[in-house]
């Protein structure tokens, strides 16, 4: 696996992971209502072209494919962290997860920040992420739960 930094011909690719990843999640942890107010169908590929432009997300590479993508803001806060489902717990988000605490300390940020989703919450929470608060977020008319997690760069 490699993990580099985001190239403007990967957009379409991550938008389809995004949409694909939150729409394989089970609908024992959210609704069929909620997951497409989540990544609505189809993905909406100008908005996502737009913002990886903005926010340039590292991408992890198996084989020539995106198979993950993670955004860090430079407070610390991660905005997305998605991993293809056919790559899930093969060690994508933790490889993802590390590269980010790297740059976040070379960057001298102290604290990393997420608003986790229900399945992502246990992940965050193996990395030494506390949960601060549990959270109802309102999207196309949904409503979701969330937890703002923080934690600390892991070296």
């Amino acid at each position: 696996m490699r993990i580099r930094h985001f190239k403007s011909s990967d957009s379409t690719k991550i938008a389809d992971l995004f949409h694909g990843s939150v729409h394989s999640i089970s609908s024992d942890i959210y609704s069929k209502e909620q997951l497409e107010a989540w990544a609505p169908t189809p993905p909406d590929y100008t908005m996502w072209k737009v913002r990886l432009e903005k926010t340039k997300p590292f991408v992890a590479i198996i084989d020539g494919v995106v198979v993950g993508f993670i955004e860090l803001e430079l407070d610390g806060h991660i905005d997305c962290m998605y991993v293809h489902r056919d790559y899930q717990r093969q060690g994508v988000a933790k490889a993802l997860f590390k590269h980010v605490s790297h740059e976040a300390r070379k960057n001298g940020c102290k604290t990393l920040y997420v608003e986790a989703s229900i399945l992502a919450k246990a992940f965050f929470e193996k990395m030494g992420f506390g949960i601060e608060s549990e959270n109802i977020v309102k999207k196309n008319r949904q409503e979701l739960i969330n937890y703002s997690m923080s934690g600390l760069p892991k070296p």
